[in-house]
């Protein structure tokens, strides 16, 4: 079986949370015999082999709104949708979209990853598209059930709604050396509050901000963005010395910080944050979550009292007092690792989630 697989970017041309995504489709079906090739965008024209899968990069023309484009991938995504038997596409990606119009009559499936929440009125010159993409597809994939059952989106199409939650696949993660650790930890200290991810309007960083303003506790914040500039200047005009921003880190660096945590800050307080596959990092290295409870799939990652705390969103009293509780509670905090870490072991395993697509791709050829 051959898939084709489409989306604006990759890993590893780029590493963000979707990139890991469709990396752990290929990753774990390629284990299992199917045949994946990767079409995307990037700076220039090349092809390579990655941890089994065929990647295409077709050089970009332009973009707009983070939409990339090319005439030169019309042509390429014709002939490669020829030649296999299911096409994959990643919703939002309106280029993807325009694609499907393209496409040689194969068996296809979407994995919904978020609503279009921000870009409002781009959203209404672009909804024709999108309704007539959805409706085209055979299969629509949503990461959790909340997801499913709150996306007017998905709710429209609910008849083609399957639900398979994010996963990562631990043997891709770095063993960390006592030296690593010893330099983190002199920066940084240990039992802090960690959050890892994209310095992004919705992330609700500046909740916790204030939160750690509040109650004094030590926070590392790791990552970059468009929001850093901002944050900085708070913790600035704050004079607050408990809360450390490292800037984007490597792989093993991200290792040795959950290793030297005391549990995972989420605050993600806006529906575009529908997942969080940092949140299931944070369960497969045993750490306790606060998160902010917005209906989309962190809800559905960390589950109040049994794996962490969550929050009303927005609520930067409710962020301190949830870390305060588990600061002040060390065997709540160790359950609750212990708890992410069995819940990761159930739900979010690479195995489990190539399965699931491996299953989907199965029944989509039989029908």
């Amino acid at each position: 079986m051959k898939v084709l697989h489409i989306y604006r970017t990759c890993y590893p041309e780029t590493k963000g949370g979707l990139e890991q995504a469709i990396r752990y489709i290929c990753k774990g079906s390629s284990e299992q015999g199917i045949s994946n090739t990767i079409l995307t965008l990037g700076a220039e024209n090349r092809e390579y082999d990655f941890e089994g899968s065929r990647i295409i990069v077709v050089k970009k023309d332009w973009e707009l709104s983070s939409n990339g484009f090319s005439f030169k991938l019309i042509k390429r995504f014709r002939e490669l949708s020829r030649s296999h038997d299911i096409i994959h596409y990643q919703y939002p990606w309106p280029t993807g979209d325009l694609l499907s119009l393209f496409a040689h009559k194969r068996p296809s499936l979407v994995s919904y990853q978020s609503d279009i929440v921000k870009q409002k009125v781009l959203k209404r010159i672009y909804q024709p598209l999108e309704q007539f993409f959805l409706s085209r597809v055979d299969r629509i994939v949503a990461s959790s059930p909340q997801y499913a059952s709150t996306s007017k989106n998905l709710i429209k199409h609910s008849d083609r709604v399957d639900v398979i939650p994010l996963a990562v696949d631990e043997s891709t993660y770095p063993k960390v050396d006592d030296d690593k650790l010893a330099a983190w930890k002199a920066e940084v200290g240990q039992g802090f509050f960690l959050f890892v991810g994209v310095l992004r309007y919705y992330k609700g960083l500046q909740y916790l901000l204030e939160a750690a303003k509040k109650n004094g506790l030590p926070v590392v914040i790791a990552g970059d963005g468009p929001e850093r500039e901002r944050l900085e200047g708070y913790i600035t005009a704050n004079k607050l010395t408990n809360i450390k921003m490292v800037g984007f880190i490597s792989e093993e660096d991200k290792v040795a910080l959950h290793t030297l945590s005391k549990a995972f800050i989420f605050p993600s307080h806006l529906r575009s944050e529908a997942f969080g596959i940092s949140l299931v990092e944070a369960q497969m290295f045993g750490k306790p979550i606060i998160s902010a409870d917005i209906n989309t799939g962190s809800s559905y990652v960390n589950i109040n009292g049994e794996t962490g705390i969550t929050v009303p969103p927005a609520d930067s009293q409710a962020l301190a007092d949830a870390m305060n509780s588990l600061n002040n509670a060390q065997d709540k905090a160790i359950s609750y690792g212990i708890n992410a870490r069995q819940r990761y072991e159930t739900e979010f395993t690479n195995e489990r989630y190539a399965e699931s697509y491996i299953e989907l791709y199965k029944q989509l050829i039989a029908n």
